[in-house]
Parts: structure tokens; sequence; C-alpha cells
């Protein structure tokens, strides 16, 4: 797992889309997860405008996880293009927009092909794909897969069980 996916995915998972929490909910909040990552200096200080830019930022990089459009509707963040041995997206900004701008620029970051959302539609999870084909659809096969495999299997029963009833032989 290089760094790079594994700070997308802890930052999309920041809002649990099944519980309805969220572990940014106020600027101080956004100001602790960015510094235990040392994403922004002890000094830096969030806003609620910081605050909401961080929220448009993650949803839309959970949007690009679905493999959805992704639009990132005038994000204050500044990025600028780097071409040491390869391209590369580097902050231009610091403090608190910086950090989110780490962020961003991380999307092209390697392991990005690897980043998946939960295909569970009540989950949204981000995980990391490490299957050899790329192949997992959901973050836990035991909860999220299990569930989906279990109504997909519930719907064929009761799609069969009408078909018995409508074809009764009467002789």
């Amino acid at each position: 797992m290089s760094f790079s996916a594994g700070l997308i995915r802890d930052f999309v998972n920041t809002y649990d889309v099944e519980s309805d929490t969220d572990d940014l909910s106020s600027p101080a909040d956004l100001f602790v997860w960015l510094r235990e990552r040392d994403l922004i200096a002890p000094r830096d200080r969030a806003t609620d405008d910081d605050l909401h830019t961080a929220h448009t930022l993650r949803e839309a990089l959970r949007a690009a996880l679905r493999r959805e459009r992704a639009h990132f509707p005038d994000l204050p963040l500044q990025v600028s293009a780097q071409a040491d041995g390869g391209p590369d997206l580097v902050p231009a900004g610091s403090g608190v927009r910086g950090g989110l701008a780490r962020i961003a620029a991380a999307a092209v970051g390697a392991g990005w092909d690897r980043l998946k959302v939960c295909a569970e539609g009540t989950c949204q999870w981000a995980f990391i794909d490490s299957s050899k084909n790329r192949s997992r659809s959901w973050c836990s096969m035991r909860v999220c897969g299990n569930r989906t495999k279990t109504r997909a299997y519930r719907a064929r029963k009761r799609g069969s069980r009408r078909l018995q009833v409508s074809n009764t032989d009467t002789v």
C-alpha cells in the first residue's frame, strides 16, 4: 500500500455513510486530523470555509473512487505540476488549504488504481483492493458482500416462488 492510497482512503472514510457520522464535524476536528498526519503545522488553524472545502473534496474523491465523473467545484486549493522523473502534483500553498491540497495531489500518486469504494450502496467505505486481479467489490466480504449476496438470493427466491404458484397444472 502506498502512502498516497492510504491517505486518500483514510480521508474519504472520515465520513461513515452507513451510520451518518463525520469525523470532520468541526474546524477543530479537521485541524486534528490533518495535524496527526503531519499535513499542517501546529500553528495552523482551520476555519469553517476550510471545513466546507474538506467536505467538498472528500465527496468528490468518493465519487471518483466510484468511477463516476467527479467534479471538483472550484475548490480553493493550489496545486502545481512538477515533472522531475515523472508527472507529479505538488501543493503550492501552506496551512490547512495546503494540507487539503496534499490530499488532492495524492490522487495522482501510486495506488490510485487500487482504491475503490464499497459496492454496497449503504456502505460506500473506501478500501484498497489488494487482490491480484483487482476484482474486489466490497470493503468486507463478511459484511457488505454477504449482505448484497443475501439480498440477491432472497430476491431470486421470491421470484421463483411466484413462478411456481402461477405454473400449476390442473388435470
